[in-house]
């Protein structure tokens, strides 16, 4: 059961050349586009001379006794423990067992020292905090090579292994938004990114340019490698999801930096508790306050403007949240922000029916060319003065706003006596 990465991922490295099982299906949720898919023989390996065909998660129980399943193996992240176990009913109520695959089954071991940026929640601040990082680590001399979780949404057998120094290497990878909204802004830091399907041989080639690997994680994934050092970044206006959100609870109890981030936009007494359950989940941790510091590209564009917020779209729709940097900065220019939903078209109309939570912000939806141009369409159509882009990229760069748009972006700020780059540079000096 997956959504195109841990499940690749968990198959890669040991289902694939186990003559003890017979891998019969995967299934697909979570992200639009991708089911029907068939896994290719040249992933699948010698076993499966035809590949894996994959179906839409919905038609589980049919399939396990369609396909006489035996076990049926849970292989995707972001989403509360209570969820996981509603899908553990289902299997057991069809018959199968349900499994998870945990670190020492699926963590690949790497020749080079492995930095670990992971989250407890999708949208906490964890791709700022790796931006972070890799600066400090360029500044000190050293090679940092960013193994990003996977995203593999086109063509698999296209992506096996994929490498990001540029622009145009987005465009060699069709890459959707949400690829892109990770990509990029690496790329901008000047830092190497890997990415792919087979993460063996997508981290053997990072090694050989690399000093030193970074994990960035996704979805509040754990590593797929096995981390010298394991810093997680947990938000404080979700608390509480730091203890009841699979796998992010765990990478929360396997930490060594726990960043505690968004203090000063959160409840104080939000913070409070994200702490207290951050100390008793996890007593040797060394603990990091932080906020994002926005950076607004031409304020007086916006101020006291009407404007449309549009927003990174994962943290809208995995994370749960409600708004995000555009609409905190709009606000704070005093702004009035419109409600998208009017406006909206085709899948992105669907999107704010499926996410009832999502009222006063767009969501930057992109998984096919045709829901680009959905967005597009919408961002066009809405009615106001401005357009406040709180996505990771530029998304003037490769669709027409017709409109006056200022960029917003965010990054990593302690809080606090303790620094990351104090503890970067322990970490080196120790090894």
């Amino acid at each position: 059961m997956g959504a195109a990465g841990r499940d690749f991922h968990n198959f890669n490295v040991y289902f694939r050349d186990n003559k003890a099982y017979e891998v019969v299906a995967f299934t697909s949720t979570q992200i639009p586009y991708i089911e029907k898919r068939r896994y290719p023989v040249v992933l699948a390996g010698k076993l499966y001379p035809r590949g894996i065909p994959t179906y839409p998660e919905r038609e589980l129980p049919k399939l396990i006794k369609k396909l006489k399943a035996d076990e049926v193996v849970f292989s995707y992240s972001d989403v509360s423990h209570e969820y996981v176990m509603e899908k553990a009913a289902v299997v057991l109520a069809n018959g199968a067992d349900f499994r998870l695959l945990g670190p020492e089954s699926t963590m690949l071991k790497s020749k080079r020292p492995v930095i670990a940026v992971c989250a407890t929640r999708t949208g906490a601040g964890k791709s700022p905090t790796t931006r972070k990082i890799g600066r400090i680590l360029k500044a000190m001399g050293c090679r940092v090579v960013v193994v990003r979780h996977p995203m593999p949404y086109g063509v698999l057998k296209e992506k096996i292994v994929e490498r990001y120094e540029d622009y145009s290497d987005l465009d060699k990878y069709k890459c959707t938004i949400e690829e892109r909204e990770e990509y990029e802004p690496l790329i901008d830091n000047g830092l190497i990114v890997y990415a792919g399907v087979n993460y063996e041989k997508i981290l053997r080639a990072a090694e050989k340019e690399a000093d030193i690997i970074m994990w960035d994680g996704g979805n509040n994934d754990f590593s797929f490698i096995r981390p010298d050092l394991l810093i997680v970044v947990t938000d404080a206006r979700r608390p509480g999801d730091e203890l009841t959100y699979y796998p992010g609870s765990s990478n929360l109890s396997m930490a060594d930096v726990v960043i505690v981030n968004k203090v000063d936009i959160a409840d104080p007494k939000a913070v409070k508790a994200v702490l207290a359950n951050v100390k008793a989940a996890n007593k040797r941790a060394k603990i990091i306050r932080s906020r994002l510091e926005l950076k607004v590209e031409n304020p007086k564009l916006i101020r006291g403007k009407k404007v449309l917020a549009v927003e990174d779209g994962p943290t809208l729709t995995h994370g749960d949240l409600a708004t995000g940097a555009a609409y905190v900065a709009a606000k704070k220019l005093g702004c009035k922000i419109i409600d998208p939903r009017p406006y909206a078209v085709g899948s992105i109309k669907q999107i704010f029916k499926e996410f009832c939570h999502l009222k006063r912000v767009l969501p930057a939806m992109g998984y096919s060319k045709k829901q680009i141009n959905e967005l597009q369409q919408t961002i066009n159509s809405a009615r106001c003065d401005a357009v406040v882009i709180g996505t990771p990229i530029d998304l003037r760069r490769f669709m027409k706003i017709e409109k006056p748009a200022v960029r917003v972006r965010y990054e990593l700020k302690e809080v606090g006596k303790v620094k990351v780059e104090s503890i970067v540079k322990n970490f080196l000096r120790n090894r």
